[in-house]
């Protein structure tokens, strides 16, 4: 069975299958702020679904940051490192790419064990 979650024309949310949460790029909500900023706001975005699905950050993964300038690259860092926990840091990969909105600095995208799966 496949769960899905705020489903759209386009795209859902997150899924869940099989014990995995997948989440579609999450983006920040405020397209003015820094990078830190915008990290913020999409970590608490990957926060949110993860609870959803009855996970959290200690159970993702898999990482994949995607950064319209790398030149952000250490202000990401900054606030991904105060965030996640440690001992729980998961694989991740962070590359420079034309995000869809050329406001956005940051999208990320998560996959995470479901919790009691």
């Amino acid at each position: 069975m496949i769960q899905r979650f705020d489903v759209g024309a386009r795209l859902s949310e997150m899924a869940i299958h099989n014990g995995v949460a997948y989440l579609a790029g999450q983006v920040p909500d405020s397209e003015d702020l820094d990078i830190a900023g915008q990290t913020r706001e999409t970590l608490a975005s990957i926060d949110a679904l993860l609870a959803r699905a009855g996970s959290d950050k200690t159970r993702i993964l898999m990482a994949q940051i995607f950064l319209a300038d790398i030149a952000d690259f250490d202000g990401m860092n900054a606030v991904w490192d105060a965030w996640v926990e440690p001992g729980h840091t998961p694989p991740r990969a962070t590359v420079q790419a034309l995000l869809a909105n050329p406001k956005y600095r940051v999208e990320i995208v998560v996959t995470a064990a479901v919790s009691g799966a």
